[in-house]
């Protein structure tokens, strides 16, 4: 499953660090350690949709 949005299409909410933690992993683990040039803008979308999930989470805590 690949997506870059920072929210899910199919409900608009964003979701959980723990969600696009896992997707990247994911996606390390199909590109057997080595990404392709697509594969690196899916996982700079990824890093920056899970930035804002953490700042999101830190703000609801607070």
């Amino acid at each position: 499953m690949s997506s870059t949005s920072a929210a899910s299409p199919s409900t608009g909410k964003a979701r959980s660090a723990d969600v696009v933690n896992e997707e990247i992993r994911a996606l390390w683990l199909r590109a057997g350690g080595k990404l392709t040039v697509e594969q690196r803008r899916e996982y700079e979308a990824l890093v920056t949709e899970w930035a804002q999930a953490v700042r999101g989470g830190i703000v609801e805590a607070a």
